[in-house]
């Protein structure tokens, strides 16, 4: 359904600052479009898909690791961080992208990932070399004790967190791989060159940052040992160093305020009763952050559990009232660390998958938040039918692999029939561009497998079909870009107790709006809440006919979703 013409006029958002009003697009660059045949994408492959972008209406590509990198983690462990990883192409590649966004109206944001370098960066290989080096205290050396690490932090890819150094007989502190040592913070040198990388790249016309795993650059004083429950979730110690704050608010009044710079935090292990310590513009800190309480509402570690919808609202609501009046938040159900939204929050199945999908981007683009798709989400791409662990990339999954079945801890068939729903993996299979030989991704091998089902769903099948999911995001994006309270008006969820409707308004003055979900395959007759009345209909998924002016209840075919203007 087209976007209904008598909306009113924009208002006048000089106020506000540009990322509130912006839809972010992720990028994950090895898998986006390769332009050489190596099977890896790259840089120029993106510049080849800008006109793609900006028929989708984006405002904003979220460019994951681009820096030179030996790959122990898919480019989050950075070994020059004023370089471009040689597989995704040139520092003149990049700028040709950058130049190309910035024609198109397209900001770019780029990830910063200061929490720990790669072991093959010149400070840690100069760090490495004697306890006397100038670089020793870049990172975060101790003794051994009783034999062993210094203290029982794990590492969020098993084992320790402490790796020997058998040259200085010292071991140093990697939260992530081995291959990943944490830098000291406490060393403001450290903070200076991260200062000046952050310049170095606004400078070139980066319009801010997703600060990556930000909350864990301060480290606990004395790193005691952890208890057993703090074991059980040390990313909540991780993220509560006691000079955190002092960091971000340096860092916001020395780069990210002077540039007007975005910037996003990934907040895992932050609690939602602390995030306004991040957000609130009084503060002085981050534009906003990433909460995994949804798209985590169903895991136990790599164990998938349940969720419900009341949950999902409950958390939606939450998440909305600590952004409160001064601070703001994001509104995201996938990304390169999830599995796919459809699979995850919707159904599909073949029957379902298209219209599950275009509800669920109802629900993303009508939050008061900024929203960020993730590459493949427009396209209602669905996880990969893994099947054998060597069919698995990830170096978290085969380090579990080791740690918890080959030790014999859990069977085989158990830990795979969690992880293939569960795993990263699933949102980082190539894009499928085309029904073609590995989806046009490639005229390569791909680095990871092209999903089966390229040849359903593809780019090119959606940007010629009107009522694709791709088309669907389109639309969404507009009516978000004329509708100001669809991006400032006040978030209420009028039934929140409702098994299978999300039904919220979004309310700026005189201007109301009702955006109802309907998440399940009944059919229901469904009566507006707090005697709401429909105005009219700006959009609607296709699943069914809408209500007409005048109507106080609704025909709810499964998975519809529709934005209506009511009174």
């Amino acid at each position: 359904m087209t976007i209904d013409e008598t909306l009113p006029a924009t208002a006048d958002r000089a106020a506000s600052p540009w990322w509130k009003d912006a839809v972010v697009y992720q990028v994950y660059p090895r898998s986006f479009l390769d332009s050489n045949g190596d099977g890896i994408g790259d840089l120029n492959g993106i510049t080849a898909k800008l006109d793609y972008l900006q028929t989708l209406g984006i405002d904003v590509v979220w460019l994951s690791p681009h820096f030179d990198s030996p790959n122990a983690d898919n480019g989050y462990d950075i070994r020059d961080y004023r370089a471009v990883m040689a597989e995704l192409g040139t520092m003149a590649d990049f700028d040709r992208m950058l130049a190309g966004m910035t024609e198109r109206g397209i900001r770019l944001v780029i990830d910063l990932v200061v929490n720990h370098t790669s072991d093959e960066h010149r400070w840690f290989v100069e760090s490495r070399r004697d306890r006397d080096n100038p670089y020793r205290d870049f990172y975060i050396w101790r003794d051994g004790h009783d034999g062993g690490p210094p203290n029982n932090y794990s590492s969020f890819f098993s084992g320790s967190a402490w790796e020997h150094d058998d040259a200085t007989d010292q071991y140093y502190l990697h939260y992530f791989a081995a291959k990943q040592p944490d830098l000291n913070w406490e060393n403001p040198t450290v903070r200076d060159e991260v200062v000046d990388l952050m310049r170095f790249w606004l400078d070139k016309g980066v319009a801010g940052f997703r600060m990556d795993v930000i909350p864990f650059i301060s480290k606990p004083d004395g790193l005691p040992d952890l208890t057993a429950d703090e074991l059980a979730h040390p990313e909540v110690v991780y993220a509560n160093g006691p000079r955190l704050h002092e960091y971000l608010q340096d860092l916001n009044r020395r780069v990210l305020a002077p540039y007007q710079a975005m910037s996003v935090g990934e907040a895992f292990g932050v609690g939602l009763d602390q995030a306004a310590l991040f957000t609130d513009a009084r503060r002085g800190e981050l534009s906003m952050i990433f909460h995994f309480d949804i798209v985590r509402m169903d895991r136990d570690g790599w164990r998938q559990t349940g969720w419900t919808l009341p949950q999902l609202k409950a958390l939606h609501t939450m998440i909305d009232g600590v952004a409160g009046e001064h601070g703001w938040t994001t509104s995201f159900l996938g990304n390169h660390d999830n599995p796919r939204t459809v699979s995850h929050f919707g159904d599909d199945s073949p029957a379902w998958r298209e219209l599950s999908a275009k509800a669920l981007a109802t629900m993303l683009l009508t939050q008061r938040a900024t929203p960020f798709v993730y590459q493949g989400d427009e396209l209602g791409m669905t996880n990969y039918p893994f099947e054998r662990i060597e069919q698995f990339e990830d170096v978290e999954i085969r380090g579990q692999w080791r740690t918890l079945v080959q030790t014999g801890d859990v069977p085989a068939d158990e830990f795979l029939e969690h992880v293939r729903r569960t795993s990263r993996d699933n949102a980082r299979t190539p894009m499928q561009w085309t029904a073609d030989a590995q989806g046009g991704f490639t005229t390569g091998t791909p680095w990871l497998a092209v999903n089966p089902n390229h040849v359903e769903i593809n780019a090119a099948a959606q940007v010629a079909d009107p009522d694709s999911v791709y088309h669907h995001h389109r639309r969404l994006i507009a009516l978000r870009r004329e509708v100001p309270a669809l991006v400032h008006g006040a978030f209420l969820d009028v039934d929140p107790e409702h098994p299978t409707v999300f039904a919220y308004t979004r309310t700026l003055g005189e201007d109301r709006w009702l955006v109802l979900v309907h998440v399940g395959h009944d059919v229901l007759d469904y009566r507006l809440p707090a005697g709401l009345t429909i105005v009219s209909t700006a959009l609607d998924n296709g699943a069914g006919p809408t209500a007409a002016a005048g109507a106080q209840q609704v025909h709810l075919a499964p998975w519809q979703a529709t934005v209506y203007r009511v009174e």
